[in-house]
């Protein structure tokens, strides 16, 4: 860095002495950045030889993303993420859209305006492998609220909500880096179980929100306090072994299956069960990215509303709610084209009892006392093609124009026990999407998707087979942005 900075000093000293001499050579403004960009490009090579690296989906020379295995000393990293949507549906939002009567919403229509996630992160490395990093997430532009003084009613203090919204620390941790095989983690972190939860910036999904098969049925952006054993290979294997708190089965319900059950609504993270996670990722194929990724853990006895010696003493002595989940998704980019896709399995052990026992907690819980499936699923693939790439010019200039479509396929009701009907037929659904993706630069994309929902075939009162519930079409735009700088 010395070196380079009194290259740049007697570069502006010549051509200010030059500037007095009568047959001096003209340096412009543009050849001095020119110079001094070359050199902090130089000092940046010189300094910092692994800064730069080469994407495992795209080939592409990129900065070093915020889970890289190796940092380097005393680098400061800003950065984040964040989404501007707005949104309009042909279907009601009201809450009995799905109840007895579907029809009398089937003409209802709503409109949105978003945040939906606004993300700052920060991290720093220390030195000697030793690193550390914090990500604050804001959902739905975070909240107002205030305790203020009512003039009107005679001077009463009023508490006052003015927006709604999330604020939540997504990401704290700190890291040891023994070298590229061995990395120790520990903290709050993500939990890299689905394709949605490993890549879920903003610019590596096609849709305007995120995919809505994973982003319904598991926790999305999934993080927990966890200890991570991780690393990666010179031939492009990348490895994660996690060991976390479980999910708590009193909050699993219909429409999200074991979704509500990551975090928690009290103060502290409930730990009485346990649980594993693992991630492999293979990168060795340029542009292409195939990945594997399960978690398992019990999740029954993580609460509060019954002691265990209660719980051993009754019917649900022997429940231990295992949450098993297997995903496969894979990325490949090349030759203008970019294709992903997401199979997603989970299966819930001793559902029919959690069902009963949630459903007999007492009136103001944390549980929503509803069915719970046994079984869930989420497949979905995207495919897109970069118009721009036919382009000489707009090819130089690193713009891209993506034409895409999607599909998926979700149920969060996949299998359940002791029903009659097809009740719960809603929570399962096919949905396909076309639209386009414009990047001016790598960083930032604007978005526009038309999308819809078909939902399944069920039993109607009657006894005969059909569509039960209203279909439910939409149309979306945004403006996303994704990067990190380092300094």
């Amino acid at each position: 860095m010395m070196k380079g900075r009194i290259i740049v000093f007697i570069v502006l000293i010549s051509c200010v002495l030059a500037s007095f001499a009568e047959d001096s050579i003209k340096v412009s403004a543009a050849d001095l950045q020119a110079l001094m960009e070359r050199v902090e490009r130089l000092e940046q090579k010189a300094d910092h030889p692994n800064k730069l690296g080469v994407d495992a989906v795209s080939g592409a020379t990129r900065k070093v993303p915020k889970d890289t295995v190796k940092h380097h000393r005393g680098t400061f990293t800003i950065g984040g993420y964040g989404e501007v949507t707005a949104k309009h549906c042909w279907f009601s939002n009201n809450y009995l859209r799905y109840g007895k009567n579907p029809e009398k919403y089937a003409n209802d229509h709503y409109g949105e305006f978003d945040l939906p996630h606004v993300v700052l992160y920060l991290g720093y490395d220390f030195g000697k492998g030793w690193s550390v990093a914090t990500e604050i997430e804001f959902e739905h532009g975070g909240t107002e609220s205030a305790v203020e003084i009512e003039e009107e009613e005679g001077g009463e203090y009023e508490s006052e909500i003015e927006r709604g919204g999330e604020v939540a620390l997504e990401q704290f941790w700190l890291q040891k880096a023994f070298n590229r095989y061995a990395i120790l983690r520990a903290g709050m972190q993500v939990i890299p179980v689905g394709g949605l939860n490993a890549h879920h910036e903003p610019t590596e999904f096609f849709g305007v929100y995120r995919n809505e098969g994973e982003f319904t049925i598991i926790p999305s952006t999934w993080h927990e306090v966890a200890l991570t054993f991780m690393g990666s290979t010179p031939s492009g294997w990348r490895y994660q072994a996690m060991f976390l708190p479980g999910l708590d089965s009193d909050r699993f319900n219909r429409k999200n299956w074991v979704n509500p059950g990551a975090g928690s609504p009290y103060e502290f993270k409930l730990a009485n069960v346990f649980a594993g996670a693992a991630r492999v990722d293979y990168t060795g194929v340029q542009g292409l990215r195939l990945s594997l990724s399960g978690y398992c853990g019990n999740s029954f006895r993580n609460t509060l509303s019954k002691t265990n010696a209660e719980l051993d003493a009754s019917a649900y002595k022997d429940v231990k709610g295992t949450v098993t989940i297997g995903s496969f998704d894979f990325a490949y980019k090349g030759h203008g084209f970019v294709t992903r896709g997401t199979f997603l399995y989970g299966h819930l052990s001793d559902a029919a009892l959690i069902t009963q026992y949630n459903i007999s907690m007492r009136k103001g819980s944390v549980s929503s006392k509803q069915w719970v499936a046994s079984d869930a699923l989420a497949a979905g693939i995207e495919a897109g093609y970069d118009f721009f790439s036919l382009n000489q010019k707009l090819k130089a200039k690193n713009q891209k124009f993506y034409l895409f479509c999607r599909y998926d396929y979700y149920d969060s009701m996949f299998r359940y026990d002791n029903r009659p009907t097809d009740m719960y037929a809603w929570c399962g659904r096919h949905r396909v999407a076309a639209g386009i993706n414009y990047f001016p630069i790598p960083q930032i994309a604007v978005k526009a998707e038309f999308s819809y929902g078909i939902l399944k075939q069920g039993t109607r009162a009657d006894g005969t087979r059909g569509k039960l519930y209203n279909d439910e079409p939409q149309l979306a735009i945004g403006i996303v942005y994704a990067g990190l700088f380092e300094i």
